[in-house]
């Protein structure tokens, strides 16, 4: 069942047709009962469909429960990773579910302060975006928004650095007060401390987009979207050496099996299916042996990965594993901010490194050199950038060997 990609839901930044179609139903149960918002979604299993998978429920308490009168939300649009592209869909074509999600969140933990932080390269998105904004702020909803928080609603959209690091929570917090988007120690975390040194919600687009969902049909319906002991639905961006490429929406726990050859109708030209970046190029690689695993967090993670994003990179044989995570590390090693020396240093040699072996010009210790770094690196950062690079290394290294063994000088 589709429930965030129905067509009839994604209207673009039209609200007359998002609330003919049914659109608002959630935010006016949200208003009737805001203390119900929080305990809802704990019913309902909502986690964080950014990457980490942290319970919603949670970090919304987390906020409302923070002292002070002053409360920000930001809605995370940056999605910069290779391979990921499902919020820029929802922002540029249901806007007005990602905002009424927002607006709930709003009014759970009584924040005034709302951002949608967009991707500027997402121009369209930003055009929805900004149309979507100014019609709910002229609609009556917007008026009684304020009123359940007990503040004038401010919300607004803010183009982001456009930077892999900007995405990463304490570095929107830096960007949306008018900074660089550098990436801090944490803790403290941003539901303590973040704009302005005010509790500060991050969430990903997904995840506010279900939060409206749930609001209008209840937690039962949410839980029974999902198949097995699965909740709700997941958008998957599969792209590589598939047929159809493309956003595809299906219910949690479906297996990998039928997101690639049934969605994305199999391999291009005959080849046989060889792996898939499971999550983005920041995560473990699965191969043929893992095409039956439920895609839902706790069975992706079972086998050493991350759902992550949802992005799924798919590899047929006779693509080099090698060459893809080459180019996934010198993404990374060109988007690291410089702060973490054993980032900047350690991702550039890594990158080194692999094109010295994708060339043809390894050495006889190269190997040796990516395993020690492999090892080194993670946690050795501020943020994940360095643990995404070292985990796509180790996982290529565990799982495809004999490709960098071949890439060896043979005396």
């Amino acid at each position: 069942m589709k429930v965030l990609t129905n067509p009839a839901l994604c209207v673009g930044a039209d609200l007359p047709a998002w609330l003919a179609a049914g659109g608002g139903t959630g935010l006016s149960h949200a208003l009737a009962e805001p203390d119900a918002i929080i305990p809802l979604l704990e019913a309902a299993g909502l986690r964080g469909l950014g990457g980490a998978g942290f319970p919603t429920h949670r970090k919304w308490a987390s906020v409302a429960a923070q002292p002070g009168p002053e409360r920000w939300i930001i809605c995370n649009g940056n999605e910069d990773e290779p391979g990921t592209f499902k919020d820029r869909f929802l922002l540029a074509e249901a806007p007005h579910q990602v905002i009424e999600g927002a607006l709930i969140a709003a009014v759970a933990v009584k924040a005034a302060q709302v951002v949608l932080y967009v991707n500027p390269r997402e121009d369209t998105a930003v055009r929805a975006c900004r149309a979507a904004v100014d019609a709910w702020m002229a609609h009556p909803l917007a008026e009684a928004v304020s009123a359940a928080i007990g503040a004038r609603l401010a919300l607004r959209v803010m183009e982001s650095s456009g930077l892999y690091i900007g995405g990463e929570e304490t570095g929107a917090v830096s960007s949306v007060m008018g900074g660089f988007p550098f990436p801090r120690l944490k803790p403290p975390f941003p539901v303590e401390h973040g704009v302005g040194d005010a509790p500060t919600l991050i969430n990903n687009v997904e995840t506010l987009a279900q939060a409206t969902h749930i609001l209008w049909h209840g937690a039962e319906w949410y839980r029974a979207l999902g198949l097995g002991d699965a909740v709700g639905t997941k958008l998957y961006s599969l792209s590589g050496d598939v047929l159809r490429p493309g956003l595809h929406e299906l219910p949690m726990g479906t297996p990998l099996r039928e997101l690639v050859f049934g969605q994305g109708g199999g391999m291009l030209a005959g080849k046989a299916f060889k792996a898939v970046f499971t999550g983005g190029p920041s995560n473990t690689l699965l191969t043929a042996a893992d095409l039956d695993v439920p895609l839902d967090f706790e069975n992706v993670r079972a086998r050493g990965s991350r759902l992550g994003t949802g992005a799924m990179i798919v590899v047929g044989e006779g693509t080099s594993i090698l060459r893809k995570t080459a180019e996934y590390v010198a993404f990374f090693a060109a988007s690291s901010c410089g702060q973490c020396p054993s980032c900047k240093i350690g991702t550039h040699q890594v990158s080194r490194i692999l094109e010295r072996l994708e060339s043809g010009a390894g050495r006889v210790d190269d190997l040796t050199a990516l395993e020690n770094l492999a090892r080194m690196l993670p946690g050795s950062g501020r943020c994940g950038l360095v643990d995404g690079a070292a985990t796509v290394l180790a996982s290529s290294l565990a799982t495809f060997r004999q490709e960098y063994e071949a890439a060896l000088p043979s005396d």
